[in-house]
């Protein structure tokens, strides 16, 4: 039994340790092993790897934070920047600011509506015949959301040739379903322009135009009847020239047999003169069954084109013969040295048509009442050859 005991203390003086296969031994790590650092910190095994994976992914911010910095290019300086403010480049502006007028007319440019017409040319007649059919979705013009639309139809070669429909009242989708035939040579039909222009019907103020369609005739094959739609458009800049406006008052008595005529004022009438102006009067003629009848004139105003008259005139009008007479109410521009120029005309009657028409038929529709309306002046030529008339003929003066 003393030999192992002696042999085991030899070993152990040697530095070296055997165990038994029933001994247990125990191993003591090395000082500056990871083990023995993290021996010595009082925190539980899943604490520590929290903080290293965080430390970690705080490391890898860092490191792209300064590649990033690196590797971007650097800012100009100061002198070397531009401020719209320095340039004047008309072109540099638009292209950061559309222009108003575009932005507006692209407002203006929706919503206006569609029309839908005809056309038919007949060669041998050399005649173009215009159908206007209707309107939907048209534009809404008055304070209850509706419109009062009528429309006006000519062509550009002949301005002073125009004709008007019938007037809707309070709807967006009128039905006109009228016709109107135009005298066109074959030779200037690739000339012309077809103008279509719908506007909203006023009793004392100016006629609002909801938009139009021009259809320049060239681009059409008129060997065959068309029919078709079309949106309507903001009016074109170019327009006829405008001849003015009169506002004036209708009153017919059936029992007495009276026509009051109450001419009130006119505007934004034609330039006569060459100082810009022009020395506006009125006319008042009355026809009866195409034949001259009766006429009075208003004073003249000196040195304008927005004259004030509120002047009347009663004329005796039986009313068995009130469906045979025509009413020419004209503006004309006095001069001293030369004769006197009509500005523009306008009939009223039983043969009239359009606004014009209207306001007849609703001086008879209610009797007693006196109506007012403003109308567009007309050219003369074109109220003349309606009534059969001569250019600036004179009617004899009657007093009734």
């Amino acid at each position: 039994m003393g030999h192992p005991r002696l042999a085991m203390a030899v070993a152990a003086r040697k530095g070296r340790t055997t165990a038994s296969p029933h001994t247990s031994i125990t191993t003591t790590a090395w000082p500056g092993s990871l083990d023995s650092w993290l021996s010595w910190i009082p925190l539980p095994k899943w604490a520590l790897i929290t903080v290293a994976v965080a430390g970690a992914i705080l490391l890898l911010v860092f490191l792209i934070c300064i590649i990033k910095c690196c590797c971007t290019k650097k800012k100009p300086k100061k002198k070397d920047r531009i401020g719209l403010c320095t340039v004047s480049n008309p072109t540099t502006i638009n292209l950061v600011q559309p222009e108003m007028e575009d932005l507006e007319q692209a407002v203006e440019q929706k919503r206006r509506g569609k029309l839908q017409y005809s056309l038919e040319y007949n060669f041998r007649m050399q005649e173009l015949k215009v159908g206007v059919k209707q309107a939907v979705e048209l534009k809404a013009m008055d304070s209850g959301g509706t419109s009062d639309p009528y429309v006006i139809v000519y062509l550009t070669s002949d301005r002073k040739k125009r004709y008007e429909t019938k007037v809707y009242r309070k709807t967006l989708n009128p039905i006109f379903n009228e016709s109107f035939t135009f005298q066109v040579p074959h030779a200037e039909v690739s000339e012309s322009t077809l103008v279509m222009q719908i506007y909203d019907f006023n009793h004392f103020s100016k006629h609002d135009i909801i938009g139009e369609v021009r259809l320049p005739l060239a681009s059409v094959d008129l060997q065959h009847v068309i029919e078709q739609w079309s949106d309507l458009a903001v009016v074109s800049k170019v327009e006829e020239e405008h001849l003015g406006e009169i506002c004036f008052s209708l009153r017919y008595v059936p029992s007495t047999g009276k026509l009051t005529v109450l001419i009130l004022e006119a505007r934004q009438l034609k330039r006569m003169d060459s100082d810009g102006l022009s020395d506006p009067f009125v006319k008042v003629h009355l026809i009866l069954n195409r034949k001259k009848w009766k006429k009075k004139r208003t004073s003249v105003k000196k040195n304008t084109l927005s004259p004030y008259f509120n002047e009347v005139f009663v004329f005796e009008v039986p009313f068995s013969q009130i469906q045979n007479v025509d009413v020419v109410i004209s503006v004309w521009d006095h001069d001293k040295v030369t004769k006197n120029e009509p500005i523009g005309k306008l009939l009223l009657g039983c043969r009239a048509t359009g606004n014009q028409l209207r306001h007849w038929s609703d001086m008879l529709s209610n009797p007693r009442r006196p109506l007012a309306q403003w109308h567009i002046l007309q050219p003369p030529e074109v109220v003349d050859k309606a009534l059969g008339l001569k250019s600036h003929l004179k009617l004899p003066l009657h007093s009734r």
